[in-house]
């Protein structure tokens, strides 16, 4: 009852606010008509007010867009195509200013640093703040959590697609200026930083929340501090087209190694041994406390798009489960960089779709488009109905421990080697992924191998993420803040190019076709996935085609035209005069930002408009 509830809370606000969603970028309009001083002196209005933050989630901006369709392309996961659409520029990596995507997250991005600038400040105006009401005083200190670390989240994702950003943290007035000059990104991660540590003390944990993992809790918060101060260290894309990062960025290695560390102190947990189960869970609108994850975003009924643009493909027709596509496919290179035991593997990448008459196929061999099985609308209990498509309710994943756990051992490799603590950490997570039977080879000596020095000990952190967090859409911030963007897309294609060559010549070890069948519950079984077969043991199984598909005869290069032509700026960047070896994440700011900031913002550096 309690998710229900806090999703119906953020429906009836969705729609409350959807004629004023739209606004100028920095609108000083409020978002209510009642004295802020009657709003912010108790807790009940107080929580209406924050709740107008969590509204812009539930905008195509973040739903469709940020959280998962503008994450394309890295290292584990794919999108492509050859349409001239908003999110085709995205992938392709030249946007131009008038780009549908980008103003959208733009506009959602400042509305809700609006929302939560108007929080804050009501807030911590309040008498009810210090009131000597215990419990009142506790509730308002939360709530002010809530809007720093709200706030905190949009500042790190306007920087990471746009660099240097407008700051503004008042809430809006007639005194006060909105037409703002780009800040530097690092004073604005440095700021928010702070706040977050500031005030993390005085919120509640999950279960002590009326809402658990489906609000923003103190979990969240010290989760967040580690995974900004890791983006302050990290390294970030100049306007003259070079990585660098800031010479105090040991500095946040430390924030991040200690903030993630006070929360494995204080509220530590077991990472729930079935890693199926943690998304099913979502699936079943079901969101347990002490668990792995620790915010999800409270999509309600009817609004979401996990399992429509993400997730495993099924297709309308003779069933009442709707349809939902894949718009990020999975490389076959991360599907066989994992290990064939690795219980994460069938999880993370979908092999099969739901065709019209609710039955498994094997995904399209002709683009490889290996989904994330992490999530699908066939999974719900009761089907959403013949004609749906959008709005599954399902909710999507901001930060789990198991995150905190690895951000831990990465950030204390930095500081000083593999140490004893961080082994321990990457071990707790490698060891959900394997049976405790194969636990000493799989675990103990695959830790061991990698602790050999601190750039092994990186390196396997690096790969950990991926099998880990595959299809959760955060691999590219990661790379980013590695400075491995160009280093790791340039290895998936040449790894694709490389698996197309054995399997056309028929050498390598890895499966030219697959053998399947269903079996009688009505599963894909897959005989050979690891594999090359000649044949299949009995005329049971049909042949289907495989990384044999990876070969063309009528592309001009004998590949599969989405191979080269879905990263071609990303290995090619001179076609957008960006230097070799260097990867253009930064898009120009939108038009309406530019428009309504007064001739103060422009968009100059990054070759734009080469």
């Amino acid at each position: 009852m309690k998710k229900m509830k806090f999703k119906y809370i953020l429906y009836t606000l969705a729609v409350f606010l959807s004629t004023s969603a739209c606004q100028d970028f920095l609108d000083p309009e409020s978002l209510s008509t009642f004295d802020s001083e009657y709003i912010f002196s108790n807790a009940d209005d107080a929580r209406k007010a924050v709740n107008a933050m969590y509204v812009h989630y539930s905008h195509d901006g973040f739903r469709s867009r940020l959280s998962n369709n503008m994450t394309g392309n890295t290292d584990i996961e794919h999108a492509g195509g050859s349409s001239d659409g908003a999110r085709y520029q995205i992938w392709r990596l030249d946007a131009q200013e008038n780009n549908g995507d980008l103003a959208y997250v733009w506009n959602i991005g400042y509305q809700a640093i609006r929302d939560a600038n108007i929080a804050i400040e009501g807030i911590s105006a309040s008498e009810a703040l210090n009131s000597n009401d215990v419990a009142l005083s506790n509730e308002m200190y939360h709530l002010l959590g809530e809007a720093y670390t709200m706030r905190a989240y949009w500042y790190s994702m306007l920087i990471f697609y746009f660099g240097d950003v407008p700051f503004s943290t008042q809430a809006p007035a007639v005194d006060v200026e909105f037409n703002l000059p780009k800040e530097d990104r690092n004073v604005i991660l440095s700021t928010v930083i702070q706040d977050l540590i500031d005030i993390e003390e005085k919120m509640k944990w999950a279960d002590d929340t009326r809402y658990g993992i489906e609000q923003i809790n103190r979990e969240y918060t010290l989760g967040m501090i580690a995974r900004l101060a890791l983006q302050r260290g990290g390294y970030y894309l100049t306007p003259e087209l070079s990585m660098a990062r800031e010479s105090d960025y040991l500095d946040y290695y430390k924030i991040a190694r200690d903030y993630s560390n006070k929360l494995m102190t204080l509220k530590d947990r077991d990472l729930p041994e079935d890693f199926r189960q943690i998304f099913m869970n979502q699936c079943k609108f079901i969101s347990p406390v002490n668990e792995d994850i620790l915010f999800e975003v409270p999509f309600a009924i009817g609004r979401g798009d996990v399992a429509w643009n993400i997730g495993i493909r099924v297709d309308g027709g003779n069933h009442e489960y709707g349809s939902g596509s894949n718009y990020m496919a999975m490389p076959p290179t991360y599907l066989y960089s994992f290990d064939a035991e690795d219980k994460r593997l069938p999880v993370t990448c979908g092999l099969y779709t739901i065709n019209s008459d609710f039955i498994q196929e094997l995904v399209s061999s002709g683009s490889m488009n290996i989904s994330q099985g992490k999530w699908s609308r066939h999974f719900l209990d009761t089907p959403p109905g013949r004609t749906t498509a959008k709005g599954t309710g399902i909710n999507w994943p901001m930060l789990r421990y198991s995150d905190v756990i690895l951000m831990f051992a990465e950030a204390e490799n930095e500081i000083n080697g593999p140490t004893a603590e961080a082994q321990a950490a990457l071990k707790r997570v490698r060891q959900r992924a394997f049976d405790e039977a194969v636990w000493n080879t799989k675990v103990d000596q695959y830790v061991s191998t990698a602790s050999a020095n601190k750039e092994s000990f990186f390196d396997a952190i690096v790969d950990e993420r991926a099998w880990e967090f595959g299809g959760e859409m955060i691999r590219k911030y990661e790379l980013i803040r590695w400075n491995l963007y160009s280093e790791k897309i340039n290895e998936t294609v040449e790894g694709c190019k490389q698996m197309a060559d054995e399997a056309l010549a028929g050498t390598g070890t890895l499966p030219d076709y697959l053998y399947t069948k269903l079996d009688e519950t009505g599963n894909l079984v897959i005989l050979n996935l690891h594999e090359k077969l000649i044949a299949p043991p009995d005329d049971s199984w049909e042949r289907e085609s495989w990384l044999i598909s990876m070969s063309s005869e009528t592309t001009t290069d004998g590949y599969a035209e989405w191979m080269t032509r879905d990263w071609d700026n990303y290995v090619n960047p001179g076609n957008i005069g960006v230097p070799e070896g260097v990867i253009r994440y930064i898009f120009p700011i939108p038009t309406i930002g530019i428009d309504n900031s007064k001739g103060l913002l422009k968009n100059d550096g990054y070759n734009f408009g080469y």
